[in-house]
C-alpha cells in the first residue's frame, strides 16, 4: 500500500495492531510512543511494547515528552504523513490529529458510543454485557466522539474476564486496522456520525478505589465485578485485616450479612453480599501469590 502511516502506541494493546499493518506491506514511516520509563524494583529504563515491536522491524521511533512541543510538530511534517493510527495512546492536540491530508483515525475497544473512555474492556464485563467489539472513527475535538469507520461486534461470553476478552478484542482490532486503511486507501469508505442513545454507558478510568468490594450489592453484580477487573487491577477486600485481591468467583444460593465469612476452614469460603453468597474460587492474600480457598486455609484461618 502506498499511504505514508505513522503509528501512534503504547502498550501491549496496540502491538497486533503495528504487526499486522507490517505484514500488509502498509508503509510505516514512523512509531510513535510514550518515553522510556523506569520500571521494577531496580528502576531500570524500559521501552514500550510498541517501541519494541518497531525496532524489531526497522521503524523510526519518536518519544515525545509533549505532543505540542515544536521539535515534535516539525518531526511529523518532515515525514509527510498522509495518515495516522492510533491505537491505546495518549488524547492528541489538534495540531497533531489534524496534520495529515487523509486524517488520523482511532481503534476503540467498544461499540461507539457506547463505552466511551479509558477502560471500555473492563466496565462492559462489570456492567454484566453480553457483546461488545471494536470500532475505528476519525478524531475530532471531544474524545471517542469521531465519526465512524467501522465496527465489528464480539460476544463476551459468562466464562470470560477483563483479561480473556483483552486478548480477544487486540487481536480483532488489529485486523480492523488493516481493513480501515486499506478502505481510506481506496476511498471505499463512508464516515458515519455517531448516534448517542438515550441509555450510554461510559467508561472512565479505574482506580484502586474503584476496585473496591461493596458487599451490600446482589452476588450477580459482584462476580461481575470481579470478572470486569481480572487479572488486573483486580477487586479488592479487607478480610480479617489482609487485603486479598479477588479474582475468580461465582454465584451461590443462600443468606448472610453482607461482608459476613461462611466458611469451613478447609475447602470452601463464600462471603455474604446483598442477595445470595458469592464462593470465591481464586484470590490473593496482599505479598502472595494468587490461590484457592484451599490451598489458603493449608496454613491459615479465616474468622
Amino acid at each position: 500500500m502506498s499511504l505514508r502511516i505513522i503509528f501512534m502506541g503504547t502498550p501491549e494493546f496496540a502491538v497486533p495492531s503495528l504487526e499486522a499493518l507490517v505484514q500488509a506491506g502498509c508503509q510505516v514511516v514512523a512509531v510513535v510512543t510514550a518515553p522510556d520509563r523506569p520500571q521494577g524494583r531496580g528502576q531500570k529504563l524500559s521501552m514500550s511494547p510498541v517501541k519494541a515491536c518497531a525496532l524489531s522491524h526497522q521503524i523510526p521511533v519518536l518519544q515525545p515528552e509533549k505532543l505540542k512541543a515544536p521539535e515534535f510538530l516539525d518531526q511529523l511534517r518532515v515525514l509527510r504523513a498522509d495518515l495516522q493510527v492510533v491505537v491505546a495512546f495518549r488524547m492528541l492536540p489538534e495540531v497533531v490529529w489534524a496534520m495529515p491530508p487523509r486524517g488520523t483515525f482511532n481503534l476503540h475497544a467498544s461499540l461507539l458510543p457506547q463505552y466511551r473512555g479509558a477502560a471500555p474492556i473492563n466496565w462492559a464485563v462489570i456492567n454484566g454485557e453480553k457483546v461488545t467489539g471494536v470500532t475505528t472513527f476519525f478524531l475530532k475535538h471531544e474524545i471517542d466522539t469521531g465519526e465512524i469507520l467501522f465496527q465489528e461486534t464480539e460476544p463476551i461470553l459468562d466464562e470470560d474476564d477483563a483479561g480473556t476478552l483483552y486478548e480477544r478484542l487486540m487481536n480483532r482490532g488489529a485486523r480492523l486496522v488493516v481493513r480501515t486503511v486499506e478502505a481510506i486507501e481506496q476511498n471505499s469508505i463512508t464516515p458515519a456520525p455517531q448516534v448517542v442513545p438515550q441509555q450510554l454507558n461510559h467508561a472512565p478510568k479505574i482506580f484502586k478505589e474503584t476496585c473496591q468490594i461493596n458487599w451490600t450489592r446482589p452476588a450477580v453484580e459482584l462476580r461481575n465485578f470481579v470478572r470486569g477487573l481480572s487479572p488486573y487491577p483486580a477487586a479488592w477486600t479487607v478480610l480479617n485485616g489482609v487485603v486479598f485481591k479477588v479474582l475468580r468467583t461465582s454465584v451461590v444460593h443462600g443468606n448472610a450479612e453482607p461482608g459476613a465469612i461462611v466458611t469451613d476452614q478447609k475447602s470452601y469460603l463464600h462471603i455474604g453480599t446483598g442477595q445470595d453468597l458469592l464462593a470465591i474460587e481464586s484470590f490473593q492474600p496482599e505479598g502472595k501469590r494468587p490461590m484457592s480457598p484451599k490451598a489458603y486455609f493449608l496454613g491459615n484461618k479465616l474468622d
